[in-house]
């Protein structure tokens, strides 16, 4: 397969041409920040956020970390605590591999940020419609894709923060992080662009790598936050982090 969630972790492992990228998303750096200013004191895991990230780097070994955006968590400028979490973050990553963000829509002044913290020369951030690498094309989800993205044999897309609520006979339940897999549905994308476009490639939907961001409910909510969703999918399938399959997700 062109991406391959590693077994049990929200990462994945996609081959675009000659590169070997580690593919995330939705860290939310600075997420407790937010949270606290909502009245709910948690203390910070920045520290293992980060080492958990770079653990999967040093083990998996990529050429290129791609996070597919909501890197960050302030919609604006974010603040110092926030900030100093992506600069340890930096340091540690770019010591090892460049880095590419996805821009997502927490994401706004994240470039501005890249440049006053000196990695520019390591850290790319590309607009929201995304960027494709070979065969994989790569975008936030919080707003259309490009059309080089959808046109690729692979679209990797995030945002929704996908989970699924599983119960039992007796009315117990827990939520799980998961991911969506299928194939792209061309009609939505043919009449956003007004033209003809080549799309016959699959999509898959990444969990977000925060397990404090909580999510959409895919087996359980029909509505979608993207504005391609889920018009813009059919035959998708519901995976746990650990592999197994749960088939439709409309009937998990």
């Amino acid at each position: 397969m062109m991406v391959q969630p590693v077994p049990g972790e929200p990462v994945a492992v996609a081959t675009c041409g000659t590169e070997r990228v580690l593919v995330l998303a939705d860290y939310h750096a600075g997420l407790e920040v937010a949270l606290r200013r909502d009245g709910v004191e948690l203390r910070s895991a920045a520290d293992q956020r980060r080492a958990a990230l770079v653990s999967l780097v040093d083990r998996e070994r990529p050429d290129r970390v791609l996070v597919l955006g909501d890197l960050s968590n302030a919609i604006g400028y974010p603040g110092d605590e926030e900030r100093d979490e992506l600069d340890a973050l930096f340091a540690d990553l770019t010591e090892r591999v460049p880095v590419t963000v996805a821009k997502g829509n927490h994401d706004g002044d994240l470039d501005d940020v890249v440049a006053e913290l000196g990695y520019d020369d390591a850290v790319t951030v590309t607009e929201g419609p995304g960027v494709r690498l070979g065969d994989v094309g790569f975008a936030h989800g919080h707003t259309w894709p490009s059309r080089e993205c959808v046109e690729a044999e692979m679209l990797c897309i995030a945002h929704e923060h996908p989970q699924v609520r599983l119960e039992d006979e007796v009315g117990g339940g827990r939520t799980e992080r998961a991911w969506l897999r299928g194939q792209v549905n061309p009609d939505p994308f043919r009449e956003h662009f007004e033209e003809p476009v080549d799309v016959a490639g699959e999509f898959v939907m990444f969990p977000a790598f925060n397990d404090r961001v909580g999510g959409t409910w895919v087996n359980q909510q029909r509505s979608f936050l993207s504005p391609f969703l889920p018009e813009g999918m059919h035959e998708a399938e519901a995976y746990l982090l650990d592999g197994t399959r749960l088939g439709d997700y409309r009937r998990v």
